[in-house]
């Protein structure tokens, strides 16, 4: 046997130097112990392993270990054209590919100098679709919360709810989670023709199912029982952690990228930022990051119909519309150093690229993701909390891995 692989003959000594735990058994206190959480187990949402160091039922530190989904997304964008890198940002959070990629579609634009050239009915589309792709995440992330802590029936009403929106995006570009449909300087096609009617009468539908999932979840008895006062995150604590989304919010600052920065035609369109006011609790729990998720979900569908007026309007289809006018041949941006963001359902979703400016290949592209940062403050909000209340506290966080992971 190769002495460079003894890690892998199973004998405790070589276990331990496998590093399976970052706390030693032998530094535990007596009353205390090590419990693995993950990285199978589906509250853990995704292949996330949590090192849960416990004193009875108190949770007294949690080290989460990460890496067993590594997508490789910043090797390949290294050895890739800008534009044949569109699939791979899908790939990141693949509940919200259309926001993911309107980000990193909008940054080369800006390096490319063509950002505020296109036109409007391509950007009203790129608002709509990634809209209605912030209510199909934040469905998910509502549902599987009601699993997280007991309650299976909100999970299927919305996943009932979500597929009409997978079907929306199925017809507009041929996918159901990775669409490749923004791209730089337009959009693979146009909108189906009726679809601005068919989302319409979609908006119409769900405007009294959030009436109904809001009594059903968000103002039962039980459900607040087991979220307000749990996993408090102090508004100091989330800004020095650099939490954003919808984490940040329901610690009670009104900070929004759409709003902050004003990209595409969000400056034009009509819509609020709620954030947590500790309704039923204290300001930055579970039940606030949750209630902020579904008012976020009203804010969106504001928008959408703000969209389908200009859509159907000024900016309405016409024979000439051609949304791949304006896509560049080859992509290739001069020397530089760029860094662009965007508010994508999870929080801030940014791309740092390094351009020698003699290739159309990045030398460097870089992608900080929203659910990385805001997974690091979970020791924080876990400790000295009961063993029962930390998946609340983790699905109160929204992770996907795939973006966590690169």
């Amino acid at each position: 046997m190769p002495t460079d692989r003894i890690q892998y003959i199973y004998h405790k000594d070589n276990l331990q130097k496998s590093e399976p735990t970052r706390t030693k058994p032998e530094d535990l206190k007596s009353e205390e112990m090590i419990i693995n959480l993950g990285p199978q187990h589906p509250s853990t949402h995704g292949v996330l392993r949590l090192e849960v160091i416990t004193d009875g039922e108190f949770v007294k530190e949690v080290i989460p270990h990460m890496g067993y989904l590594h997508r490789c997304f910043e090797k390949h964008a290294e050895n890739l054209p800008y534009n044949q890198i569109i699939p791979f940002v899908d790939r990141m959070d693949y509940l919200a590919s259309m926001n993911s990629e309107h980000v990193y579609v909008m940054g080369l634009e800006k390096m490319l100098g063509i950002e505020n050239t296109l036109p409007k009915r391509i950007e009203y589309i790129r608002v709509l679709v990634a809209e209605l792709n912030r209510l199909a995440s934040h469905f998910v992330a509502i549902g599987t919360y009601g699993i997280d802590i007991g309650a299976f029936t909100p999970f299927l009403w919305l996943m009932r709810d979500r597929e009409h929106i997978q079907r929306l995006l199925e017809w507009v570009c041929g996918a159901r989670m990775l669409y490749n449909y923004i791209w730089v300087g337009g959009l693979f096609y146009d909108l189906p023709v009726g679809f601005e009617e068919r989302c319409a009468d979609f908006i119409k539908y769900l405007k009294p199912k959030m009436k109904e999932l809001e009594a059903l979840v968000i103002n039962n008895k039980i459900f607040i029982q087991r979220t307000a006062n749990i996993g408090v995150l102090p508004l100091d604590l989330a800004i020095n952690y650099g939490c954003s989304g919808p984490m940040l919010r329901a610690s009670g600052l009104k900070y929004d990228l759409r709003k902050v920065d004003g990209y595409s035609v969000y400056p034009e369109l009509d819509f609020d930022i709620p954030v947590g006011k500790g309704d039923m609790g204290t300001v930055g729990d579970c039940w606030d990051r949750n209630y902020v998720r579904v008012l976020e979900c009203y804010e969106s569908i504001k928008i959408i119909e703000q969209c389908l007026v200009q859509l159907t309007g000024t900016h309405m289809r016409t024979r000439e519309f051609d949304p791949q006018a304006m896509v560049p041949k080859k992509i290739r941006p001069k020397a530089m150093d760029f860094y662009v963001r965007g508010e994508t359902p999870k929080g801030e979703l940014g791309f740092y690229f390094r351009s020698t400016g003699n290739t159309d290949v990045p030398y460097r592209c870089k992608g900080r993701s929203p659910c990385f940062v805001n997974l690091s403050v979970i020791n924080e909000l876990s400790r000295n909390t009961m063993l029962a209340d930390l998946i609340a506290i983790i699905g109160s966080i929204d992770v996907v891995m795939g973006e966590v992971d690169r």
